[in-house]
């Protein structure tokens, strides 16, 4: 028996019943491949659909499953220049399905990020029709100082290793709370509540994923 897994699951009803009293729907799935088949089975044939970095989409095989389905997929990497990207952005800002993680989820439903440029905590705010978040229950915390801490010590470190920045945490594994140049820890966004309901869909997935 995986006693990680049981706890998961124990733990997830509750935080879905706080993300509905905040305007948003949940869901638990045990492991990701189902809940991928899910999120799917809900997004019809030739949808707009486009996403923000995140290293739970590729995990969880979610990107894997978007870009060999039958939708129209908005992706920032494909630009050439900088005012490609502007227009590939405008066209994400109007997509569909908006895919991404978040960074914590507080035990109360509140949704905790901190980013670099804001293109992502941007769209999960306002634009895409539809906001869906990939989320490992390891990102579960129990309030937000918690959830600050959790993003500084656990998530941003590895995620500066993995995209070559330069900055303290890339070097040293610790956060130093810096204001180097390549820092992306430039927006604080705590979403408390959703005021259009059901817009923001969070899947909660019984695995390790991300950061």
């Amino acid at each position: 028996m995986n006693y990680k897994q049981e706890a998961f699951a124990k733990a997830a009803p509750a935080i879905i019943k706080n993300l509905q009293m905040r305007g948003m729907e949940g869901y638990y799935f045990a492991t990701s491949a189902e809940m991928v088949d899910s999120v799917l089975s809900m997004m019809p044939k030739g949808s707009s659909v486009s996403f923000g970095g995140s290293a739970s989409l590729t995990q969880s095989g979610m990107m894997d499953a978007l870009a060999s389905g039958s939708y129209t997929i908005i992706d920032r990497a494909t630009a050439k220049t900088d005012q490609e990207r502007r227009e590939i952005y405008a066209k994400t800002v109007m997509c569909d399905y908006y895919f991404c993680s978040t960074n914590a989820i507080t035990l109360q439903g509140e949704l905790v990020n901190i980013d670099g440029n804001g293109n992502r905590v941007a769209c999960l705010i306002q634009g895409p029709a539809h906001v869906m978040l990939i989320v490992g229950m390891n990102k579960i915390v129990k309030d937000m100082n918690c959830a600050i801490q959790r993003i500084r010590t656990q998530a941003c470190p590895p995620n500066a290793i993995r995209l070559h920045l330069q900055t303290p945490c890339a070097v040293t594994g610790i956060c130093a709370d810096c204001l180097s140049p390549e820092c992306f820890c430039n927006q604080i966004v705590v979403t408390r509540r959703s005021r259009h309901p059901k817009r923001i869909k969070v899947f909660l997935v019984g695995e390790e994923l991300g950061f």
